[in-house]
């Protein structure tokens, strides 16, 4: 334990009525973070990117496809935390182009078409690698 928290490399931990789910990502750790944070019936879901292992792209060049993996990896840390993606009140999604913004839109509609939760879309001048070029949050409530 450091400074009262528990420590978890992967999975989900619970502290103090926090509960923090963990992908592994290549900055958690360093960065002081966890892929989520759970505390009632609210969670909150970080920046998350496509980045793999190496911290770079999986899909490089693709923004579409990097969209659509992170996604996949909210939907994933949403569902460790008991969450879904129609609990999602707000997302929001930073592009290093915003020429980009029409593909990550359309990405974010496959994804929330239904739910239609409040979104911000800003573009930014540039995320941690430069093969990354898109990141998104989310923020999920229950009930």
């Amino acid at each position: 334990m450091a400074g009262g928290r528990s420590e978890v490399r992967h999975g989900v931990g619970v502290s103090g009525g926090r509960q923090r789910i963990s992908s592994g990502g290549p900055w958690e750790v360093t960065a002081g973070y966890s892929r989520a944070i759970v505390v009632g019936d609210s969670c909150w879901v970080a920046g998350t990117t496509d980045a793999g292992p190496d911290g770079r792209s999986d899909h490089p060049g693709d923004v579409a496809a990097q969209a659509r993996a992170a996604f996949a990896i909210i939907e994933r840390a949403l569902g460790e935390a008991g969450f879904t993606l129609d609990d999602v009140v707000r997302t929001r999604m930073f592009v290093v182009d915003i020429g980009d913004a029409a593909a990550v839109s359309a990405a974010h509609g496959e994804v929330f078409r239904t739910t239609r939760p409040a979104a911000t879309l800003v573009a930014v001048a540039g995320l941690m690698d430069p093969s990354l070029l898109v990141e998104i949050e989310a923020e999920a409530r229950r009930g």
